[in-house]
């Protein structure tokens, strides 16, 4: 499984980003994508995701109801809506890929990932 990630930019606080992630491959076995992020000096944490069959979606308290993830109508996309967007949300964005219903929001249940897109949140 390849995933490509695209979306992220510049953008001041208050603003708007959408992001989103294609999958390639071996794409059958897809139960979970998920949304990471990494910002400098600290350690990866867990952003959203969604379950590809049923849609049911998960969030940390940190996003809750400023960031919305779905399945886009193009086939194997996930995308990550982020609104309201605060200086706190500089990071390095990576989706990634579970094959099963582990732990959403832990990383290591996550087995493939792509390659991250900067998102820069000016105050």
């Amino acid at each position: 499984v390849q995933l490509q990630a695209s979306g992220g930019g510049l953008v001041q606080a208050g603003g708007s980003l959408a992001l989103s992630c294609t999958a390639s491959g071996r794409t059958f076995n897809i139960f979970r994508m998920g949304w990471f992020r990494q910002a400098p000096g600290k350690e990866r944490e867990f952003v959203a995701a969604i379950n590809w069959g049923g849609g049911v979606t998960y969030y940390s308290d940190s996003v809750k109801g400023r960031f919305t993830i779905s399945r886009d109508n193009a086939p194997n996309t996930v995308s990550l809506q982020m609104n309201s967007l605060k200086p706190e949300d500089t990071a390095v964005y990576y989706c990634a890929r579970s094959w099963g219903n582990f732990k959403p929001t832990d990383a290591k249940w996550y087995d493939y990932w792509g390659q991250g897109t900067q998102v820069t949140v000016s105050s």
